[in-house]
């Protein structure tokens, strides 16, 4: 049997059963809870969800929160990702760089996040700005560890044979640093997708406006479960989609670095 009719065999298994566990889910989800005698303002059914999600597109601007929401994290992920990208590789090439800078980002990792969002909003007030700080926090720490993991773990003597072919620093980063890293760097970047989620999301319950966050704020003080429902699933959404479009450029850019590598060797 070839690989690919393998894999098409385990992509179909697996989708089915994913299937199956989704229609279950929402069957639970329907009538499981009330069989159980849970209260509906506790876990209301899937179909109160939907009619609470029709009624805030027409009335609580869902759509626009959404925007709001997923704009921010969109900011937050790609300024956090370079950010950390770049010192990442900053503090590898470097190790001067990386003992002198290493006890201030291991501190600015340490301090929680949460507690930095009231102090973006006294500095910034009420706006988009200090919710991408929280993302831009959040999502840096990762992809800088992966970043710096990945350069430490390449092959020394490489690089050395690189520079006894009078290799520059430039070349070696290029063609040899950089494109081993890439794994790593996805793999903090799938990460950093979806904590930018979390990161929006506790700049805009601690003080916004506007956004996902600040429908979760209404529903909780009105106490309309459905709204915090349709709230949760939109942020999943937004999280999911960021997590599918980093996935996605994983398998465009890694293939092409892979059949790179090939045509080169």
């Amino acid at each position: 049997m070839s690989f690919f009719t393998t894999r098409n065999a385990v992509v179909k298994k697996g989708t089915l059963i994913s299937l199956v566990l989704l229609f279950a889910s929402l069957a639970m989800w329907e009538w499981g809870f009330q069989f159980l005698g849970v209260p509906r303002f506790i876990v209301p059914p899937a179909s109160e969800v939907v009619k609470e999600s029709v009624q805030m597109w027409q009335t609580n601007h869902l759509l626009m929160h959404t925007g709001i929401t997923a704009a921010e994290v969109i900011a937050g992920f790609v300024l956090g990702s370079l950010l950390g990208a770049g010192i990442g590789y900053l503090l590898g090439m470097s190790p001067t760089a990386e003992f002198a800078l290493s006890p201030y980002i291991l501190a600015l990792q340490i301090a929680p996040k949460v507690a930095f969002a009231p102090l973006f909003i006294l500095w910034m007030g009420f706006t988009i700005y200090p919710k991408i700080l929280v993302a831009v926090l959040i999502v840096f720490f990762p992809v800088l560890i992966n970043v710096l993991t990945a350069i430490r773990a390449i092959d020394f003597d490489l690089i050395n044979l690189a520079r006894s072919f009078k290799a520059t620093r430039g070349q070696i980063f290029w063609n040899i640093e950089f494109p081993s890293s890439m794994p790593q760097l996805f793999a903090g970047l799938r990460i950093g997708s979806t904590l930018a989620v979390v990161g929006v999301t506790v700049g805009e319950l601690v003080g916004g406006n506007l956004g996902l966050g600040y429908l979760l704020v209404i529903g909780q003080g009105q106490a309309d479960t459905p709204m915090v429902f349709v709230s949760i699933l939109m942020l999943t959404l937004i999280g999911g989609v960021a997590y599918l479009a980093v996935v996605l450029l994983e398998g465009r850019v890694l293939h092409y670095s892979s059949s790179r590598t090939r045509r080169l060797s």
